[in-house]
This record gives C-alpha cells, sequence and structure tokens, in this order.
C-alpha cells in the first residue's frame, strides 16, 4: 500500500467549513482503501493520512481534474500549503 501523511494549518473559524467540504467529496477515487483527518490534542494543525492499494493508485489520483478541484476549495480554508509526506505503508492494521 502507498499513500500520503499531510498537515493541515487551517484558518481561524474555518474548521467546519473544512469538514463539510470534505464531506461533499464521499466519493472515493479508484484505488483508495482509506482516509483518516485527525484534530490533535495538543496542536492546532489537523493531521490526514491517505491509502491508496499502490503507487500507481495515489498517482493516477493525484492527477485527477477533479483533485485539482477539491484541492483549490480545500485551499480557501487554510493557511498555506499542505506538507505532504508520500511514501509506502510498510506494516498496519485494521480491527
Amino acid at each position: 500500500m502507498y499513500g500520503t501523511i499531510f498537515k493541515l494549518k487551517i484558518k481561524d473559524g474555518h474548521e467546519d467549513q473544512l469538514l463539510n467540504l470534505m464531506k461533499e467529496n464521499n466519493q472515493p477515487p479508484e484505488g483508495m482503501v482509506a482516509w483518516f483527518l485527525m484534530k490533535p490534542d495538543d496542536n492546532q494543525d489537523w493531521i490526514g493520512v491517505a491509502v491508496f492499494d499502490s503507487v500507481e493508485s495515489h498517482i493516477s489520483n493525484a492527477n485527477r481534474p477533479e483533485t485539482n478541484d477539491n484541492f483549490m476549495k480545500m485551499m480557501e480554508h487554510l493557511d498555506g500549503e499542505p506538507e505532504w509526506t508520500d511514501g509506502q505503508y510498510v506494516i498496519g492494521e485494521l480491527s
């Protein structure tokens, strides 16, 4: 599996708007296994995780016009671009 972990710096007062935007996009792209968004207890930056079945699915999703459109809408609620870390997930489990 392959994917990305990302950090979001959300503009003050934009948390609900960002969550609503993410809920609107409820059609997962081909190859997506899971995604999560965390609001850490000790930090105002949120952490996201996206998991794909392969690097090819991850890249294919990144190149979709819909992904770019959603990203541009998301940027309206962020203080700067997310910090991205892409890579292979080497172990994990969902119970």
